[in-house]
């Protein structure tokens, strides 16, 4: 079936950076949207950053300047450069893709990692 793995996860002092990497595997046609979401409470996720599969890029106000998200379409990969850092940027990171999987497109999300910004 078709996944997304997350890995990059860790801990990193106030400016710090981090790099996340999100790769779908599985009986995939092609792949639209992909992008990292981050939850913000128990039932809410805020979108931090997407890319399209032409490249155009979209931002979360807070991040915009501090991180960049890119794309291997080669691999199915998204990657999350995220630098400065800070102590609200702490929470659990989610793989987003919109996938074409036999006649079927939809979204799949990742398990998470966690991002922990701490002094």
């Amino acid at each position: 079936q078709v996944q997304l793995v997350e890995s990059g996860g860790g801990s990193v002092q106030p400016g710090g950076s981090l790099t996340l990497s999100c790769a779908a595997s599985g009986p995939i046609r092609s792949v639209k949207t992909m992008g990292w979401y981050r939850r913000i409470s128990d039932n809410q996720r805020e979108l931090v950053a997407d890319i399209s599969n032409n490249g155009e890029t979209n931002y979360a106000d807070s991040v915009k300047d501090r991180f960049t998200i890119s794309r291997d379409n080669a691999k199915n990969t998204i990657y999350l450069q995220m630098n400065s850092l800070k102590l609200e940027d702490t929470a659990v990171y989610f793989c987003n893709a919109y996938i074409e999987a036999g006649l079927v497109q939809a979204p799949y999300w990742g398990k998470g990692v966690l991002v922990t910004v701490s002094s």
